[in-house]
């Protein structure tokens, strides 16, 4: 199943997040190699794609996992909450309806 991964950054992370970026999309590349990547990305701070010492908000990741215990776990090892760039994770079931 589907599940969507929220986050908010914490404030004043944008150090923390490129210092951890690496890790972070190493770990997004292997959901993608397996298939199981729907769409991940930040959220600017300001109405840019590259929003430079606005930093971003946080952070959206769809993947595919065997249960919700298994995408929660996932998300709790991710580089970006060991380093505290997250404040907040949540993690709920997504059903993709469009586009087909």
């Amino acid at each position: 199943m589907w599940y969507a991964i929220m986050a908010e950054d914490a404030p004043d992370s944008l150090d923390k997040r490129l210092a951890a970026r690496p890790e972070h999309l190493k770990r997004l590349q292997n959901l993608q190699d397996a298939g199981r990547l729907l769409l991940a990305g930040p959220f600017p701070a300001i109405d840019s794609t590259d929003p430079g010492p606005a930093g971003f908000t946080g952070s959206l990741i769809v993947a595919e996992f065997a249960s919700l215990a298994e995408a929660k776990e996932w998300a709790n090892n991710d580089p970006f909450v060991i380093l505290n760039v997250y404040k907040h994770v949540t993690v709920k079931p997504f059903r993709k309806t469009l586009p087909n």
